[in-house]
């Protein structure tokens, strides 16, 4: 294991983690301790790992793992109240999504429950493969194609309902500017 320098695997996969952390933490304090907590782990069991080809899966599941643990026992010791918000909206077409900037999709996302939200994350944002995904998240691959497609469809809803409610404010106004223009 004298090949895996500690160093070099921080530079090679931290913005990955972080960016994976980030997304299912929801915000960037938990997301920068998730990502030093996967890599203290590294630091102390990384040696443990036989076959350095894992080396990227491994801190992938143990952050994933790490942030269930954190997530149990938030709600075993909950200071808030969770809410448990799903919108049952019809589909958005792809010219919706398209026209959206990045920052809100990503917005979108982040209102999704953990279980589709980290799916995503994985295959859209961290380029894993199926395969790498179901070991990560210790699921099966069918589960994960399920849970992709599942979870692609929340995110058109969620994405539709937010570009609704915004065409919504801008309606008003749009009619105001058309009766003062035929007075």
């Amino acid at each position: 294991m004298q090949a895996l320098d500690f160093e070099e695997i921080v530079d090679r996969f931290y913005s990955m983690l972080y960016r994976f952390a980030l997304g299912l933490a929801r915000n960037e304090a938990d997301a920068c301790d998730l990502t030093q907590q996967t890599f203290s782990l590294w630091a102390s069991k990384g040696h443990l790992l036989r076959d350095e080809t894992k080396v990227k899966s491994w801190l992938f599941t143990t952050l994933y793992r790490e942030f269930l643990s954190h997530r149990r026992h938030e709600i075993r010791w909950a200071k808030d109240n969770i809410s448990k918000v799903e919108d049952e909206l019809p589909c958005a077409m792809p010219e919706t999504v398209d026209r959206l900037e990045f920052r809100q999709v990503m917005e979108c996302l982040q209102s999704m429950s953990e279980t589709f939200r980290a799916p995503l994350v994985l295959y859209y944002l961290q380029e894993h493969s199926y395969e790498e995904i179901a070991s990560i998240l210790t699921i099966p691959v069918g589960t994960v194609m399920s849970r992709l497609f599942r979870g692609r469809e929340k995110l058109k809803k969620t994405v539709l309902s937010r570009q609704r409610r915004e065409e919504a404010r801008f309606i008003p106004t749009l009619q105001s500017y058309q009766l003062q223009g035929d007075g």
